[in-house]
């Protein structure tokens, strides 16, 4: 399933007050970019989802933030490193730069 415009939009408007951001289409969504560097994924199937690698992941799952899996070929499942945002995040641009910006500190 295809990232709509209106996905897009909300994704672009969430993050806004970060600055420099970009987009990429990507991993089946869109990707989130700050001055280069790619923080936080628009997919289908799962929403918004921010980065989380190293010392962030205990945070996230503090936050009950769920990671993204996925059934590979071979019955193994496999994780990326990009985690549900939490709730308070979703409608709350604030809240999801916050986030955003501690994700960058890690990256």
């Amino acid at each position: 399933m295809a990232i709509s415009a209106e996905e897009i939009a909300y994704a672009t408007d969430l993050f806004s007050d970060l600055g420099d951001l970009t987009t990429r289409r990507m991993m089946g969504g869109l990707c989130l970019y700050h001055r280069g560097t790619i923080f936080a994924l628009v997919h289908s199937d799962y929403g918004i989802m921010i980065k989380g690698v190293g010392a962030f992941i205990p945070v996230l799952e503090g936050m009950g933030c769920t990671r993204w899996t996925y059934p590979r070929k071979d019955g193994k499942s496999a994780a990326m490193p990009y985690w549900t945002l939490p709730p308070d995040c979703e409608d709350d641009p604030e809240a999801a730069c916050d986030l955003a910006r501690a994700a960058l500190q890690h990256l």
